[in-house]
């Protein structure tokens, strides 16, 4: 409940995912198929101003490239999960590089158990979306799954107590105490998801290329840093 009140709500995003899968599809027979286009993951603490910053980042990408970018986050990404047609709308013809998916699938295979089948249909997701490029991820241990992929660039959001405290406080609505135990829960049962589904610590710097101190900076300047730095590369 504490993140859909702070991400809007899934149907507000799922029609951009579908119109730019098809105009994806539509340009597949012409020579920019071969263009490679770059993917962003975001991992970050719970309190971070993340989804705020991913959205600027999509507007300052779009604008830059003269391209649509989608923003996938945890909803987004189970709903498609889920949903079997759903799926096959937006994945299209992708699920024929399976095989190279499943390469990297593999490396984590060993460590799920059977009852975690959701969550190995959503890293298939995620690995084809990320694939494709123009994409922006945000959680659901993107970070480290898609660790693979050379067209992948990953971030990381960290901040004090105080300012996740503050910033769960002004976006909820919610009393300092309130918010303290929130971020305590859900940071959590993030940390819990990213070792049971993955045996990985998402903590580890080693993942990233850029880890931002929320304290320090602010939703456009992360925003026009990531921009920049993917300019470079």
């Amino acid at each position: 409940m504490p993140e859909k009140l702070l991400i809007p709500s899934v149907e507000m995003r799922l029609g951009s995912l579908l119109e730019f899968n098809r105009k994806r599809d539509m340009e597949a027979s012409s020579p920019a198929r071969h263009k490679v286009r770059q993917t962003i993951t975001i991992s970050r603490e719970f309190g971070c101003e993340a989804y705020p910053m991913a959205e600027r980042l999509r507007e300052i990408m779009e604008k830059k490239q003269g391209e649509p970018w989608v923003l996938l986050d945890k909803g987004l990404l189970d709903e498609v999960a889920r949903d079997h047609n759903l799926s096959a709308s937006v994945l299209g013809s992708l699920g024929e590089k399976s095989r190279f998916l499943d390469e990297i699938l593999a490396t984590f295979s060993s460590r799920w158990k059977s009852e975690k089948d959701h969550f190995r249909v959503l890293c298939r997701h995620v690995l084809s979306l990320a694939e494709q490029g123009n994409m922006i991820i945000v959680g659901r241990g993107s970070s480290i799954v898609t660790q693979p992929l050379k067209n992948c660039f990953h971030f990381r959001l960290f901040a004090s107590p105080g300012f996740k405290v503050r910033s769960i406080t002004r976006r909820m609505g919610v009393e300092a105490e309130e918010a303290e135990k929130i971020i305590a829960k859900q940071q959590r049962q993030r940390d819990n998801f990213i070792r049971d589904f993955l045996d990985r610590d998402a903590h580890d710097l080693g993942f990233y290329h850029l880890v931002f101190n929320n304290d320090k900076n602010n939703v456009e300047t992360m925003a026009r840093t990531i921009a920049e730095y993917l300019a470079a590369r």
